[in-house]
């Protein structure tokens, strides 16, 4: 991510007319990049991001901010998005022999037709059999259910050391989130966090019940969390912005 410093409010947000343009887009090269521009009600600055698997650039802006400068910002700063865009690697395709990760380890597809159809994690190989045509979706649905099943662990822990009920729990799939926590009590977890190490799925879980007392991120939610989560919060965060879109070359 890369960000101006706090910004001073001047100035209009754009017209309707603006607002309602059509996509936008940015030069890199021989590619055109999407330019998704977003106004937060709670921002200060200008913020450009690339989205996990490269599909996006996105500019955050406070409500007030204009569109012109969010573009502008990113156009001056192509070769920045450029640089990013090299460090994606090529989408993996999901065949035997291939390596996927779970819970931050490596594991071959051990594929064999006679094997059972659910995938069985043992000594750096995931065995799996049934049809081959249907082997990514067959891995796919085993690390979601082993997301649920993880989270569904983590989020009783914490809970338990919150001394709060525990809420509803459902995966996300969102592109930009790795947690949430809804006011009507229901927390759902990205399911590719079960490819990252522990520690990183259980820090969101964690975050996203200090969120059921402090629906902030204040001070007191800061010191919430680091009371349930034990251990320093930012070797965690750290890895989720360095290493997090790594978790979308797998599976689309």
């Amino acid at each position: 991510m890369i960000s101006l410093p706090r910004l001073r409010r001047r100035g209009g947000a754009d017209s309707a007319e603006t607002r309602a343009r059509g996509p936008r887009v940015i030069a890199l090269g021989d590619r055109e990049l999407p330019l998704v521009v977003r106004r937060l009600r709670n921002a200060r600055r200008i913020t450009l991001r690339l989205a996990p698997d490269g599909s996006e650039a996105r500019v955050s802006i406070p409500e007030w901010g204009r569109t012109s400068d969010a573009v502008r910002f990113a156009e001056q700063r192509r070769d920045w998005l450029a640089a990013q865009l090299a460090r994606i690697p090529p989408p993996v395709r999901i065949e035997p022999g291939c390596t996927i990760v779970y819970r931050g380890e490596m594991l071959q597809v051990a594929w064999s037709e006679s094997a059972p159809r659910r995938p069985v994690a043992s000594m750096g190989t995931l065995a799996l059999g049934g049809p081959l045509a249907g082997i990514e979706g067959r891995l796919q649905r085993w690390l979601e259910a082993e997301a649920l099943r993880l989270a569904q662990d983590d989020l009783a822990y914490y809970c338990a050391r919150a001394r709060l009920a525990v809420p509803k729990l459902a995966l996300s799939r969102a592109r930009r989130r790795w947690g949430s926590c809804s006011s009507s009590g229901i927390i759902r977890i990205n399911w590719r966090l079960v490819m990252a190490p522990d520690f990183v799925r259980r820090s969101v879980v964690a975050h996203e019940v200090a969120h059921m007392t402090h629906f902030d991120h204040s001070p007191a939610f800061h010191a919430h969390l680091a009371a349930l989560y034990q251990a320093p919060i930012e070797p965690a965060n750290r890895w989720l912005k360095t290493e997090g879109r790594t978790l979308y070359h797998l599976f689309g």
